[in-house]
């Protein structure tokens, strides 16, 4: 299924509750002996496969585009007065950088980013965690300064920068791919038992 063709509402925050719901999927998917070689998500989703990595056990992480201070991206998309902006309704949607798909900010969500700590989650990965963050050079939502902070503290982690890729990576799509795909044959590699 596409990207956000599933029900439901797609919002800003609760990356916690994230993080659980792709445990059942990946506990369901284990279930009926599917490996599950490694987790890959893209901007919002980035940030839940790395709270995920800090709570579970699980070898391979690509971070795509994931943001490392949450506040200041709310922050540049809504200004400081974001809960005045959030009007009586109590939320407002943005559209992504296409002017395509939106996903909905809550006040909720503005209350949850204080609690959500990328730094505190980053140190809490495992050391044997294989995690890479691929990043956009142009990336106007997350900026490349971004990736660089996650590259500072995950003990076992590799940054690639995709020179002239937005954050949707529309022209970049072959790169991205190919970068992931690489990351995820050496982890699986690596994890190989030692023939006897």
């Amino acid at each position: 299924m596409p990207c956000r063709e599933s029900e439901g509402t797609f919002e800003l925050a609760h990356y916690r509750r994230e993080a659980d719901d792709l445990r059942a999927v990946i506990e369901h998917f284990s279930s009926t002996n599917r490996v599950i070689p490694g987790i890959i998500r893209h901007s919002k989703g980035g940030w839940s496969v790395l709270m995920y990595a800090s709570k579970y056990d699980v070898c391979t992480v690509v971070n795509v585009s994931g943001r490392y201070d949450l506040k200041r991206g709310i922050v540049k998309h809504l200004g400081e007065d974001i809960m005045q902006k959030l009007g009586e309704n109590g939320y407002k949607d943005l559209k992504d950088e296409n002017g395509g798909a939106s996903y909905r900010v809550t006040k909720e969500c503005v209350m949850d980013l204080p609690n959500t700590n990328m730094h505190a989650t980053c140190l809490h990965i495992d050391k044997d965690c294989k995690v890479l963050t691929v990043q956009g050079s142009e990336d106007e939502l997350t900026p490349v300064k971004e990736a660089y902070e996650f590259a500072k503290i995950i003990p076992n982690h590799k940054l690639r920068i995709v020179e002239g890729a937005g954050h949707g990576y529309i022209t970049h799509q072959a790169e991205l791919a190919s970068i992931v795909l690489e990351f995820i044959k050496a982890s699986l590699e690596q994890d190989k038992p030692a023939s006897s």
